[in-house]
């Protein structure tokens, strides 16, 4: 009763997420998107398109014994990366704002460093699920290491830090929940974080955002633009906000506002009772799939439920953490809510991955109590 009464919970949040979702992607883009593609629907039936694929696949990958998952998590790092090699062959990857991070497939655009969170999720659960005896060794540690800096390094290029980054959290978490020696993960973790600054350090622009970031005052009009306009947003909310629909942010003061700033777009419609009601959803959520983890029937349920787990927690704690001015600026979605059709879609997959475990979980209690 228990396991079919937390199927119907996940059920209904997601459903209102993604819900929740598609009016704020309205109210955030509707006025830019008139603007901009004469329509101001334009970011709205691009997001109901990605819901409809979504949940498409939350269906049927909750139906779909994820044991089947783990006899493809090679092909999945290959289809991997061939979309991420996609993105810089000309006349298929698409660039926007200096970055090429897009590919256009039979007039779809899908975002590749998307799929390569939940692809790398599926292959390291899998990988650690079948080498788990192995695991305190450094020697078995090299091929996860090695797929998964592959993917890094593409990600990297395209150029996004703030998705290599994510990827890295992901592969740092699951080889720790994996079972790793204490020291393998100090010696990962080390590297790990030396090379963020690295990373700042070797584009300018990401200096500037880092500055920006330190002080957006110094440059108003420049680097410090983005956060000012969302400390903006989110201060006029005050305890309840202006109302839906009624942000002055939106109208081409706030950049990105129906993706990666939407939150301050949500800040301000509802104030901080409602930012801080969507924030306890979120965790919701989470904690619900924490448990499908803990539950799960096996070691590699464990592992994917986790997975996936924490790519909506990170990514959920750093996309607020951005609109606050908390951390300098990264391009992370806000999961279920942000202007995307790929990340809505992989949620949306990841989320029926953790159902079908569930249902298996189930199963197996039953059999039990037999």
């Amino acid at each position: 009763m228990r396991v079919k009464t937390n199927y119907i919970f996940i059920v209904i949040i997601v459903t209102c997420l993604t819900a929740f979702g598609c009016m704020m992607v309205y109210s955030a883009s509707c006025y830019s998107a008139a603007y901009h593609y004469g329509n101001e629907y334009f970011f709205l039936y691009k997001q109901i398109f990605g819901i409809v694929i979504g949940l498409a696949l939350m269906i049927g990958l909750s139906f779909f014994d994820y044991h089947k998952l783990k006899k493809y998590k090679w092909l999945f790092v290959i289809i991997t990366l061939v979309l991420l090699v996609l993105v810089f062959i000309p006349g298929i990857g698409t660039e926007s704002y200096g970055a090429k991070r897009w590919v256009s497939l039979l007039g779809i655009s899908l975002q590749p460093s998307e799929v390569a969170k939940f692809a790398l999720v599926i292959f390291l659960a899998a990988y650690l699920s079948d080498n788990h005896d192995k695991i305190k060794s450094f020697r078995s540690l090299l091929i996860p290491l090695g797929v998964a800096g592959v993917i890094c390094l593409l990600v990297i290029l395209e150029p996004s830090m703030s998705v290599t980054m994510c990827l890295g959290f992901i592969t740092l978490f699951m080889l720790i929940v994996g079972g790793i020696s204490k020291k393998h993960a100090i010696m990962l973790s080390v590297p790990a974080a030396l090379s963020v600054p690295a990373l700042i350090a070797a584009e300018p622009y990401r200096l500037k955002r880092l500055f920006a970031f330190i002080n957006p005052w110094a440059s108003p009009q420049g680097e410090g633009f983005q956060l000012i306009q969302s400390l903006y947003s989110l201060g006029s909310g005050g305890w309840f906000g202006v109302g839906l629909f009624n942000s002055r942010q939106k109208y081409l003061f706030l950049p990105f506002a129906e993706s990666d700033f939407i939150f301050s777009v949500i800040g301000e419609e509802f104030g901080l009772v409602g930012c801080l009601l969507l924030m306890a959803v979120f965790l919701a959520l989470i904690m619900l799939l924490v448990k499908i983890a803990l539950n799960a029937p096996d070691r590699f349920g464990t592992l994917l439920a986790s997975g996936i787990a924490f790519i909506i927690a990170i990514q959920t704690i750093l996309n607020i953490a951005v609109v606050t001015g908390s951390i300098p600026p990264t391009g992370l979605p806000l999961p279920f809510i942000s202007s995307g059709g790929t990340s809505v879609m992989m949620f949306m997959a990841g989320i029926g991955i953790c159902l079908n475990i569930l249902r298996l979980s189930k199963k197996k209690s039953a059999f039990a109590a037999d």
